[in-house]
């Protein structure tokens, strides 16, 4: 009897986690025009294609994608990177001090994000950084920096010692070290944590509505936020098609880089 606990856990599980999808799939190819106010469980015309149109006009949402698309890939990179130098750091270079490192690293992702909203948009309002993409830029990377550094650094733990000691013994500098031998070691890891901060990136939105503004700069979810305040205009369907159509790049990055992300998993596990 205990052998099927665990299947049919996951399964219950699994069924719990995909109802809000699937009301998300029907009520935003719902037409607009057909909606009554209340939860449809079943489709009952087929709108999406117009709600995806309205959506897109509404809240504007190519601009918005390019500049989500544009901070999560280069802030995520970026933050990939300096997190794969940390680690290197942290694991490879000799030195005393290297769980306090860690922590003084790590201890950035334990924080709410909410707790950096006001001294945020102070520093920003004063140093001309306000509404700007470079702002953003810099706010995503350095929050992405944390995690990055917590699956970078345990990898590099994973990887024998004697690599380090044979690339010594044969004449390489550290920097050599680095790029020719940890970071190609460490590329499932690279993928993954870049995967984990692009969705993340994508997904966020109290930076967004709180750091910008202006249609150039705001991010996609901030574009949506605006687009749900206009629920008496546009519609819930037109939301929710708008939310289905922001979700497409997070999913694709996903699936295409599945084989690197599992094989991160577990290597880190």
């Amino acid at each position: 009897m205990t052998r099927y606990i665990r299947p049919v856990t996951v399964v219950v599980l699994s069924l719990l986690w995909l109802v809000p999808t699937y009301l998300l799939v029907v009520n935003g190819i719902v037409s607009s025009k057909d909606y009554s106010g209340t939860v449809h469980w079943l489709p009952t015309s087929f709108g999406f294609f117009d709600n995806v149109r309205q959506a897109w006009q509404a809240a504007d949402l190519g601009p918005a994608m390019l500049n989500s698309a544009l901070y999560a890939t280069v802030s995520g990179a970026l933050a990939v990177f300096v997190a794969a130098m940390a680690a290197f750091a942290a694991t490879v270079l000799p030195g005393r001090g290297k769980v306090l490192w860690f922590w003084a690293v790590y201890v950035g992702s334990l924080f709410p994000v909410q707790a950096f909203l006001r001294p945020l948009f102070n520093g920003f309002a004063s140093t001309g950084l306000y509404d700007t993409r470079l702002g953003l830029f810099v706010i995503y990377a350095a929050t992405c920096v944390p995690f990055s550094f917590f699956i970078l650094r345990n990898t590099m733990r994973s990887l024998p010692p004697e690599v380090a000691e044979a690339a010594r013994m044969d004449g390489a500098s550290w920097t050599r070290m680095f790029f020719s031998i940890h970071l190609p070691l460490v590329v499932p890891s690279l993928v993954a944590a870049f995967i984990f901060q692009f969705v993340w990136v994508w997904n966020e939105l109290l930076f967004g509505i709180t750091l910008s503004f202006s249609g150039g700069v705001r991010p996609v979810m901030a574009a949506l936020a605006g687009l749900q305040g206009s629920y008496s205009t546009v519609g819930p369907p037109v939301v929710l098609a708008g939310a289905l159509l922001v979700s497409v790049p997070t999913v694709a990055v996903f699936l295409a880089f599945q084989r690197m992300f599992v094989s991160s998993l577990k290597t880190n596990v």
